[in-house]
């Protein structure tokens, strides 16, 4: 694998599903198994739960991931919240952790627009037991080891019919999966039943989507799910190329959120954006000075959040703020790879943000980490170590992975 990281394709021959897309990287990377095990472990599952890949042959060779439960499974509704606090709890590594955050919170932003309640009041039925759970948890470890950087995708099968849920009878593809893959390409091969499931949708609508894959191919997994299609294999292909040949970064679409304040103490419209800035889905707040009607002194505010989001944030910024009046558009973000990084100079610990830029890594010192140091001259000359140390470090991680 390049250092870099990967830019997976997928070819959803039979449709995507959590297991499936598991059992793809697995497939391709059989190497991870013990740290998945590791990692869901850690969430404490029911106890005689249990992880397997076991190889078939339909008429391809791939894997399946199966998700063992006990004969009485600890099977209830699960909140949104309480998940939250599970992941937050039992993943100790902050990139798994943040990839399981983002595949729920979008589930949670689907579901309150489908079925009109709160992000916070969505209850997650079939999405909520272990066998998900699991999933999504056993996808995240894996894109965060692999490096996963961007996806593309193949159009998806629409499939047909109905499918049994806590919410009664609902037509394919559920509800859910629309608002998640919204932006995706879809054809119909015939072939009724549900062929991408809310946590399959879930997982590949969090990764950055990019328009065109190549390169060099790395690696190919091919993962089975537990359906037959007749002739047709239920399977999910990956394809895993190098994330430089997509490009040093890829568009990702967002929304821009934007209003103005002219009747708000600033102290409180301060402490009104600092709860803006912890909701969920929101990237990025800032405000400018403005000279409104009469001549009176506002403060403009502009949001950039992900699209699934735009609901909770709006009714936030009605809640917190004075505002009488929204507005937002969709905007593209190009935004260039980047990670912290932690370097020892003269004993003292920098963090280092280290980008991926068309000419090349850079990197940069994060102000905290000197400022305690009241000399320029010596803030400067520790700046510059530590950006060499970093980069240095990033070269050897590189040349490893080649």
């Amino acid at each position: 694998m390049a250092g870099k990281g990967l830019h997976l394709f997928f070819d959803p021959v039979g449709g995507i599903a959590g297991d499936m897309l598991c059992a793809a990287l697995l497939d391709a990377f059989p190497e991870h198994l013990e740290g998945l095990r590791a990692t869901i472990a850690a969430l404490e599952p029911p106890v005689g739960s249990a992880v397997s890949v076991e190889t078939l042959y339909r008429p391809l060779r791939g894997s399946r991931f199966r998700v063992l439960l006990p004969q009485r499974p600890d099977h209830r509704h699960r909140h949104w919240r309480d998940i939250r606090v599970m992941l937050e709890r039992g993943l100790k590594d902050a990139g798994v952790r943040g990839r399981a955050l983002a595949i729920f919170e979008r589930l949670a932003a689907a579901e309150s627009r489908v079925h009109g309640v709160p992000v916070e009041a969505v209850e997650f039925h079939e999405v909520g037991d272990w066998d998900s759970i699991i999933d999504i948890v056993g996808a995240a470890y894996l894109l965060e080891r692999l490096e996963v950087r961007s996806a593309s995708c193949g159009p998806l099968p629409l499939g047909g019919g109905t499918v049994r849920t806590a919410h009664g009878e609902l037509p394919v593809p559920a509800p859910a999966t629309l608002q998640l893959l919204e932006g995706f390409a879809w054809h119909d091969d015939g072939l009724a039943g549900e062929r991408v499931t809310p946590t399959g949708a879930a997982i590949a609508s969090a990764l950055t989507l990019a328009q065109a894959s190549g390169g060099v191919l790395r690696a190919t997994g091919v993962g089975f799910g537990t359906r037959h299609l007749g002739s047709k294999p239920n399977c999910l292909r990956v394809l895993c190329f190098d994330a430089a040949a997509v490009g040093p970064g890829v568009p990702e679409r967002l929304i821009e959120l934007a209003f103005e304040v002219d009747d708000q103490a600033p102290e409180d419209l301060a402490a009104a954006l600092d709860k803006l800035r912890a909701a969920e889905g929101v990237l990025d707040v800032n405000t400018l000075a403005l000279v409104g009607k009469a001549g009176r002194i506002a403060q403009g505010v502009r949001l950039l959040l992900r699209p699934e989001a735009l609901d909770n944030v709006v009714d936030r910024c009605l809640r917190e703020t004075t505002t009488i009046g929204l507005r937002w558009s969709a905007v593209e973000r190009l935004a260039l790879p980047r990670r912290q990084v932690a370097v020892e100079v003269e004993g003292r610990r920098l963090d280092v943000k280290v980008v991926d830029r068309p000419g090349g890594a850079t990197a940069k010192v994060e102000s905290r980490s000197l400022a305690d140091v009241t000399d320029a001259t010596e803030r400067a000359r520790l700046r510059r170590l530590g950006e060499e140390a970093a980069l240095k470090a990033e070269n050897a991680r590189s040349a490893e992975h080649l």
